[in-house]
């Protein structure tokens, strides 16, 4: 068996009255993060996280925020993508740890529905995903609510 670990980070703007997708889920407040797709930073860094584990390059090489194909797409899409990749690599997810860091709005509540949403994406079990939520104590660009970051690890086998 062949196993692969690949790490991803990802950053957005959050900007007023803006759409804000987060795990798949659109949260209602009074910010949204900003970005050439939906701007889900959870689903990026997952992303990356895989195609990292490929060595498969990143998001941003995938697909560009200079194709006019990607404008606003659902990040989902692209998650969905990045799986197939994967899979005609050979390859499976056996897990993903994440963190999204976020001041406001607390999402404690909804980190099950994101769960469900992005393991039925990546046809996985809803066990083999951890989605974890922090803020930064109201410092820096997450603490002042400038901005929202999330991590992944992934673990893929062959």
């Amino acid at each position: 068996m062949k196993i692969r670990i690949g790490y991803g980070f990802d950053v957005h703007q959050l900007r007023d009255n803006h759409p804000f997708w987060l795990g798949g889920i659109k949260l209602e407040h009074h910010k949204g993060a900003y970005g050439h797709s939906d701007a889900d930073v959870l689903i990026h860094a997952i992303c990356d996280a895989i195609l990292g584990a490929l060595n498969k390059g990143d998001i941003g090489q995938q697909f560009p925020d200079t194709s006019d194909e990607f404008k606003g797409i659902d990040s989902k899409i692209l998650l969905k993508r990045v799986v197939d990749l994967m899979r005609s690599d050979g390859f499976e997810i056996e897990n993903i740890d994440s963190t999204v860091c976020l001041q406001s709005p607390k999402i404690g509540g909804i980190i099950g529905e994101m769960k469900k949403v992005l393991s039925d994406v990546m046809g996985i079990s809803i066990d083999d995903l951890s989605i974890k939520a922090t803020t930064t104590e109201k410092l820096g660009f997450v603490g002042t609510e400038e901005g929202i970051s999330a991590h992944a690890v992934v673990l893929c086998s062959r």
